[in-house]
């Protein structure tokens, strides 16, 4: 696991070495244990290394080919490449170390840009092909190893995180105020935006490829996967379920440093770390956090995992310091980023560190058994469509156009937004739920000056609305392919990979096996959500390995009181940042209303908390990065 970072001399100029340096600097918390770069010709690779597999510092990376004609430099971790390896040797291929690193090397020469579909794990990866005079990049399917670039006239630079290409002398720090408004939707910035307009993402699931023309190609080459119902005996189904679950997290055990697994008292972490056990033969070290003052405290039920299995259990109780750790998560992140769970990752991270170098996870089980009572909620207002579409639709527009005549209020806006949620397709009313401000709040929000620079930046909107609804698929089919097209591998992913790079740590996610989500979405709908909770395929195929009550606990998540914090803990922070005369100056909000929602939520009369909290990370990263 590791940062990279690398430059392409469009104009045939040399790469500088001390531009790569400066941006390993930025990522040494990413890879603390060596670093690597090299130059040839116009390209430059660097590596911040974090060791985990052969750790013999001659397998630092950028590595080459046996010719020095191909160069690679990578994040993440293959966990097929022994199997990759001794085919590639029977081909003729020499290797040098045994690190899953130089795999790459030769599977680019074997299969080109192909090669992609070959590998099994998480990555990033870049590889300079100098006969070709050509760069090939790559982005897992689920987005767990992020890769950021940037290109101008001159060159084209790349890096794992934003703050190694901010660094760079000259770098354009304009917003991208369309990425800001995508940014107030979701809480998050979708791919391929970044909140800087000369930056994108690489999405999930795609390749980039540049040649000496300059000409940037970006295609796909995974999507989620198609339903594809099982039919058969529900016993059997099971039974195949927890065996690939196995297999997934038996192939994410190889490491040569120490191991563990977070537990958080869900039914998800909970089967990682049973399969662990299971597998190991010995004390698997989980790790659970709790924070001082929240009622959904899981330790207890963690506690009983860890007790079944004789785990070395390591629990941690924190008050957060949240006034000085938002301001370094912002930092972090490089761009705005409002889910506030991403405290307590941090939190665990940190503390996980201390013991262990990887940590598995139970991160992916909502989206692929319908966990999310999201889902849920969107099915019950599915219960409308007894009605034609036309007549909801009309209807809907007589309630809309009185709460639209209402001043601007709490009712209005829940009168309207019911009015969408009874009209709408589920789609739609699926994106409504998940949207943080509402549409009403951004009419009451934003400035006509606001409005009117997102007319100028409108242009790709990142990926929401990605996920296709194959033949066949059902409304819940449909929800859990949008959240692994978007919310999985932008937002879920994101907050994995800063908050556990920040601290060193790698984490490893079997139910996020690529061949494990196929399976999982062949599996029927509604053996996994009915009327109830979600997971029930899944509860019903751990009954054996977890105790009851994890198994039949309701969904708590892992978050923090936000709306205190910002009643008390944050409330100066709060009020300072969104008050002052420089925020105002930056003409995005209407003051009256950022005014109201902070007067409303510090008096008790309304919880804004979510919308304050995206309001503050963003004038945060305004006061980091564009100031």
């Amino acid at each position: 696991m590791c940062g990279i970072c690398g430059s392409i001399g469009l104009q045939g100029q040399p790469a500088e070495r001390a531009a790569i340096e400066r941006m390993c600097a930025a990522l040494v918390h990413r890879g603390p244990d060596a670093q690597g770069v090299q130059i040839i010709g116009e390209a430059g690779l660097g590596q911040r290394r974090l060791s985990i597999i052969d750790l013999d510092p001659r397998s630092t990376a950028p590595l080459a080919n046996e010719d020095g004609t191909v160069w690679v430099t990578f994040n993440g971790e293959i966990y097929n490449f022994r199997e990759l390896r001794e085919r590639l040797r029977d081909r003729g291929h020499r290797f040098r170390t045994e690190s899953d690193t130089e795999v790459l090397v030769h599977l680019y020469e074997e299969h080109g840009a192909a090669c992609v579909h070959e590998l099994r794990g998480m990555f990033a990866f870049a590889i300079w092909d100098a006969r070709r005079r050509r760069l090939f990049a790559a982005r897992d399917r689920l987005g767990k190893k992020p890769f950021y670039y940037t290109q101008d006239a001159n060159g084209f630079r790349f890096a794992s995180e934003l703050q190694a290409l901010v660094r760079q002398p000259g770098f354009d720090r304009t917003p991208d105020y369309a990425a800001i408004d995508a940014y107030l939707r979701w809480q998050y910035v979708p791919s391929p935006l970044t909140a800087f307009a000369g930056v994108r993402k690489l999405p999930a699931g795609h390749t980039l490829s540049l040649g000496p023309d300059a000409e940037l190609r970006v295609e796909r080459y995974w999507r989620p996967p198609t339903p594809a119902p099982l039919t058969g005996p529900v016993a059997a189904i099971e039974e195949e379920l927890v065996a690939r679950l196995r297999e997934a997290v038996r192939v994410r055990l190889v490491s040569d440093v120490p191991l563990g697994a977070f537990l958080s008292g869900g039914i998800d972490s909970g089967a990682v770390v049973a399969l662990m056990a299971q597998e190991t033969g010995r004390p698997v070290q989980t790790f659970s956090i709790g924070l001082e003052g929240n009622a959904d405290d899981e330790r207890p039920y963690a506690r009983l995992v860890a007790e079944r299995y004789g785990t070395e259990h390591h629990e941690f109780v924190i008050r957060p310091d949240a006034a000085a750790l938002l301001p370094e998560l912002v930092r972090h992140y490089g761009e705005p980023f409002a889910d506030s769970s991403a405290v307590p990752t941090y939190y665990l991270a940190r503390e996980t560190r201390r013991h262990v170098t990887v940590a598995l996870s139970g991160d992916g089980g909502d989206e692929s058994f319908a966990g999310y009572d999201t889902y849920a909620s969107v099915l019950r207002w599915g219960r409308a469509d007894v009605l034609p579409r036309p007549l909801r639709a009309a209807l809907a527009a007589g309630v809309g156009g009185a709460a639209e005549a209402m001043p601007y209020g709490n009712l209005s806006a829940r009168v309207a937004r019911a009015a969408a949620l009874f009209a709408g397709t589920a789609a739609e009313r699926y994106r409504l739920q998940m949207m943080t401000f509402k549409p009403q709040e951004r009419d009451a929000a934003y400035t006509d000056d606001f409005r009117a620079r997102l007319v100028a930046a409108l242009g790709e909107r990142g990926s929401h609305g990605r996920a296709d609804s194959p033949a066949g698929a059902t409304e819940l089919d449909w929800m859990m392919r949008e959240d692994q097209a978007t919310y999985l591998p932008d937002a879920l992913m994101v907050k994995v990979d800063i908050a556990s790079m920040a601290n060193s740590l790698e984490v490893r996610s079997p139910f996020l096996d690529h061949e494990f989500m196929a399976f999982a979405a062949s599996i029927p709908a509604g053996l996994k959500r009915a009327r109830g909770p979600g997971k029930l395929i899944l509860r019903s195929a751990l009954h054996g390995l977890l105790p009851e009550p994890v198994l039949h606990k309701r969904k708590t998540g892992f978050g923090i009181p936000v709306a205190h914090w910002l009643r008390n803990d944050l409330r100066a922070l709060m009020q300072g940042a969104l008050l002052d005369e420089r925020a105002a100056a930056r003409g995005l909000f209407r003051r009256a209303f950022v005014s109201r929602i902070v007067a409303e939520h510090v008096a008790g009369r309304r919880d804004w908390s979510n919308r304050l909290w995206a309001l503050l990370c963003l004038e945060l990263w305004f006061r980091e990065f564009v100031d």
